[in-house]
C-alpha cells in the first residue's frame, strides 16, 4: 500500500509541470477592426451613393456583394444603376450596433432617416438597415446590405 501511494504521489508530481504548461483556452480573435471603422465605411458608402461617386462606391464592395430589398435582389452593378436614378438628399443613422462573430466579418445593424426619390418616388422615410462586412485581402469590403421601410 505504501509503495502505491509513493508511485501515485511521483505519477502526480510528474504531471503536474505538464499540466501547468498548458496554454489557457484559446480566446476569441480580437478583430482588427473597431464598431468606428465599420460605422465610418457604412456612412462612406451612403456619401458615396449620395454624391454618384460611383467608382468610390464600387471600391468599398466586394465583387460577389449581394443587396436585399423589397424590390429585389441586387448586384453592384444594379446598385450602381439605382444610383444613377437616386436622389439622395440627406440621411442619419440611429440605433447602430456592430458586432464580429468572426475576426474577419462585421454584422451593423441601424435605422437609417432619409430624404430622397427614387425616379418620380418618393421613398423618403426611416428604415431597418443591416449590413455585412468582410476583411478580404487586409481591406474590409460591403458583402451585403438589406433595408426594409419602418411601417
Amino acid at each position: 500500500m505504501k509503495k502505491t501511494l509513493i508511485l501515485c504521489c511521483m505519477a502526480v508530481l510528474a504531471a503536474a509541470p505538464i499540466c501547468l504548461a498548458q496554454k489557457n483556452p484559446s480566446k476569441p480573435a480580437k478583430s482588427a477592426a473597431s464598431e468606428s471603422t465599420i460605422t465610418d465605411l457604412e456612412k462612406s458608402a451612403w456619401e458615396a451613393y449620395k454624391n454618384k461617386q460611383t467608382d468610390a462606391f464600387k471600391a468599398l464592395f466586394s465583387k460577389d456583394y449581394c443587396g436585399v430589398y423589397a424590390d429585389g435582389i441586387k448586384t453592384l452593378d444594379d446598385e450602381v444603376a439605382d444610383m444613377a436614378k437616386a436622389d439622395l438628399r440627406d440621411y442619419s443613422f440611429a440605433d447602430v450596433k456592430v458586432v464580429f462573430p468572426h475576426p474577419k466579418v462585421a454584422v451593423m445593424t441601424y435605422k437609417a432617416t432619409l430624404h430622397a426619390t427614387s425616379g418620380e418616388k418618393d421613398i423618403s422615410g426611416t428604415y431597418n438597415c443591416g449590413s455585412v462586412w468582410v476583411q478580404q485581402g487586409g481591406k474590409w469590403l460591403g458583402a451585403f446590405h438589406t433595408e426594409t421601410k419602418v411601417q
